[in-house]
């Protein structure tokens, strides 16, 4: 098993719709060590943050942040050590367009 230790993704939200960050490709586990959110402006924001087990449709319960305030001009760090597998999705959404980046880090294990 190889293990490739990465940036998962980055995103700059510009909108306020569920956009994908990450999807765990076929055939790998992924541990999600961070996630980093950026609020670039000079007001402060939310994001959520959820994990779609294969990729289903987004409901409540894939929610791990909701609505997290980050100030202005500053960031928040995440530190998870989550665990997902082929066909999951990491999904992120801003409370304002235009405000957020968001940054995944962590390693993909080949099974």
């Amino acid at each position: 098993m190889a293990t490739s230790y990465k940036s998962l993704g980055q995103l700059d939200l510009t909108t306020t719709a569920l956009t994908t960050l990450y999807t765990c490709p076929a055939s790998t586990e992924t541990v999600i060590s961070t996630v980093i959110i950026a609020n670039r402006n000079a007001s402060a924001d939310t994001f959520r943050l959820a994990i779609r087990v294969d990729g289903d449709a987004i409901s409540n319960k894939h929610y791990i942040a909701y609505d997290v305030p980050v100030a202005a001009n500053d960031s928040t760090t995440l530190t998870l050590g989550i665990t997902v597998k082929a066909t999951d999705v990491v999904s992120v959404q801003a409370g304002t367009a235009d405000r957020l980046s968001i940054n995944a880090f962590g390693a993909e294990v080949t099974v």
